[in-house]
């Protein structure tokens, strides 16, 4: 995973919680939600990406 990468998945997650704090300050449960999916979005975005790092770690190590 890039730096780069972890960087603007860790924006999203940060976005994300904020939207779902804001979201139960003023009870918009929208704007709850909304936040709730964009966290699971960058959840799983993170995931995809450690999956990747895993797949070039197998692949290097077999290429030695």
């Amino acid at each position: 995973m890039s730096f780069v990468d972890k960087v603007k998945n860790k924006i999203d997650e940060t976005v994300g919680k904020g939207k779902e704090n804001a979201g139960k300050a003023t009870d918009d449960r929208h704007l709850e939600y909304e936040g709730k999916g964009d966290q699971t979005s960058a959840n799983l975005k993170q995931a995809g990406e450690h999956v990747k790092d895993s797949a070039g770690n197998v692949k290097d190590a077999f290429n030695r």
